[in-house]
């Protein structure tokens, strides 16, 4: 029997040679499966041409993903639920996924981002290489928006096998994320789309 989607949920993301989107292909997969209307999105690249085609999974990767579309802040105002994806940059957010947050400010003045339920997922080099502190930027960040944030914590059996209770992560010098990395991202998603659920319904009785 087919799900009528009830949640919007967008996914936003930044990926440079795939981990990243890997992770955010498998959150929407989750977040429909419970039940959400999703946009998976993907923001502007703003490194140099020469810096692109100077590492071959780089350039092969912005190839295959052209068709996503750029996300928009009406993708952002429609959400009940936003999941955002970004690699982790010396413990930080990459810089062009900072640069689309950067130009939430007119729809964080109208409250229009406030409200809403949070999370973020993230990827490294290496297991402790500044995903958990990637991931609080985020929550700030959804802090400053007066937003929900849902983390997964330690609420599914899944979360004592991946070990970060902040979001969903993976490490891209063991290679593309494995089954039990992408069911993690699922299972986040799926968290969040329920919350949001739950607040929309609540909010409606209200």
């Amino acid at each position: 029997m087919s799900i009528t989607p009830d949640v919007n949920v967008a996914i936003v993301y930044y990926s440079q040679t795939g981990i990243v989107h890997a992770l955010a292909e498998a959150a929407g997969e989750g977040a429909m499966k419970a039940g959400a209307e999703v946009r998976l999105r993907r923001v502007r690249e703003l490194a140099p041409e020469a810096a692109i085609d100077s590492k071959p999974e780089w350039r092969q990767h912005l190839d295959a993903v052209a068709d996503i579309p750029l996300a928009t802040l009406d993708d952002l105002v429609w959400a009940d639920a936003v999941l955002l994806g970004t690699p982790t940059r010396y413990g930080n957010i990459a810089s062009q996924l900072q640069q689309f947050i950067d130009t939430t400010g007119p729809v964080w003045q109208q409250g229009q981002l406030s409200g809403k339920v949070y999370g973020a997922f993230t990827a490294s080099l290496t297991v402790h290489g500044g995903q958990e502190s990637t991931l609080l930027v985020l929550n700030h960040i959804f802090t400053h928006w007066g937003g929900v944030i849902v983390p997964p914590g330690y609420t599914d059996p899944i979360q004592f096998q991946v070990g970060n209770p902040y979001g969903a992560s993976a490490a891209s010098g063991e290679g593309a994320p494995d089954g039990l990395h992408l069911e993690a991202a699922r299972y986040q998603a799926q968290r969040i789309t329920e919350v949001a659920r739950h607040l929309k319904l609540g909010r409606a009785a209200a």
